[in-house]
Order: C-alpha cells, then structure tokens, then sequence
C-alpha cells in the first residue's frame, strides 16, 4: 500500500515516488505495473538489484529512473547480445551526485560498509570521505540555486545505529547521521537490510528526516516544494 505523506502548506501535488531494493518482486516485474501504478512519477533504485529490472520498470512505466549501486552489485552486466552494461541503460547513477526531479532533489551514495574484497564498500573513513568531497559541495550549490539542500537521501546502506542488523555486514555509516543533522533531507531511503519479521522496524523519525527501509519496494507520495 502507498504511504501518503500529508501535504503541507504551500506545497504542491505530492508526487508518488517507486523505491525498489534488493529482491526482484514478481509483480513489478510485470506487464502489469504499467496500469497498477500507472500515477508513479519517479523509481528509484536502492542497490543490489539486477541492471535488466531497473531497465524494465523504466521502459515498461516511462518515468525516470536513479539508482546508487549495492555491495552485491556486479562490475558488469553481460546482455543476451553480448554487450556489457555497468549499470541500468537510461538510469542516472547518484553516487556522489545530486539530481534533480520533479522539483524534488535528490542525492546519493552505494555500497556497505567493508567486509571483504570487493566492489562498492566502504570503510567508515571512506564514506565520510565521499561524503565531503562529493556531495557537500553539491548540496551547498543546492541550496544557493534552490534555496534548499536536498529532499531525499538514496543509499544502499542505513545510518549507523537505524536499521542496522547484528552482523558486522549490516552495519551502517556513521557518516550518514552528520549529513542527516547538518543538511535536513526530508527522508532517507536505503535496502541492505532484508526485513522478514513483520515486527521489525523499518521507519525512524530522525531529527527532521523520515528514514524508511524500502526492502524490496515501498511507494511514497512525496510532498514538493512550492
């Protein structure tokens, strides 16, 4: 079910907003999301996800799609035609980036914290690294063009502390609590941790940003501002 963010004063028409993560769901992966969320304006990819189902819901729904990638991310994708992707055709990878859609602006980084030998992890310093060199600069431009900083964090991995799990694999960044209470999204979405317990908490409220774990997909209606 969509979860409807009531709109605020001065706001326009929110805008329904796809989050997909970590698990291929059968029925997005349909012809039929096509009519089923046919009012969805944007997907948005939280990592570990194969490249052909992004695509396939930014075809199939003609939105826009942004992604950042996930630890179980491949380096290259290999197409039935032998060609060779490094990410979703058409998709905007957010990594260190800002976007912006919709009037809504976006930011995003991959990948978990280090564990092993791989692509798109992290150590604690190397995210905080990324997260000085590459987007404080591009959210300060933000807020001198827009007037703002930024209306949603993508992120394959949680906050340090939110949403981690018991595993050293599902521990988050601590990097990620400061830019929350220095630059104020409105809400931060991240996958990397499978949720299979019903009771397990999947929103926080922190300081001013909703954080929601979006495993395997979450639709939020997404006020704009005016």
């Amino acid at each position: 079910m969509p979860i409807l963010v009531r709109q605020a004063a001065g706001t326009q028409p929110p805008v329904k907003v796809l989050f997909v993560s970590d698990k291929v769901v059968e029925h997005i992966y349909s012809p039929s999301i096509a009519t089923r969320y046919a009012d969805v304006s944007l997907a948005v990819g939280c990592g570990d996800l194969p490249y052909y189902y992004l695509e396939y819901i930014q075809s199939v729904m003609n939105v826009s799609l942004v992604y950042v990638h996930g630890n179980h991310d491949p380096e290259r994708e290999y197409l039935s035609d032998g060609s060779v992707v490094t990410g979703p055709m058409g998709g905007v990878n957010l990594h260190g980036q800002t976007y912006r859609s919709k009037n809504l602006l976006l930011a995003g980084l991959e990948g978990s914290i280090r564990y092993r030998e791989g692509l798109f992890q992290y150590s604690q310093q190397q995210m905080w690294m990324n997260v000085f060199v590459h987007l404080v600069p591009r959210l300060l431009g933000n807020r001198l063009r827009y007037g703002r900083y930024l209306d949603i964090f993508v992120a394959h991995s949680p906050p340090y502390g939110i949403h981690n799990g018991d595993d050293r694999i599902h521990v988050g960044f601590h990097a990620f609590l400061w830019l929350l209470k220095v630059f104020k999204p409105r809400y931060m979405v991240h996958g990397h941790r499978h949720v299979y317990n019903p009771t397990e908490i999947t929103y926080t409220k922190f300081h001013q940003t909703h954080i929601y774990n979006i495993y395997p997909y979450k639709i939020l209606d997404i006020e704009v501002p005016a």
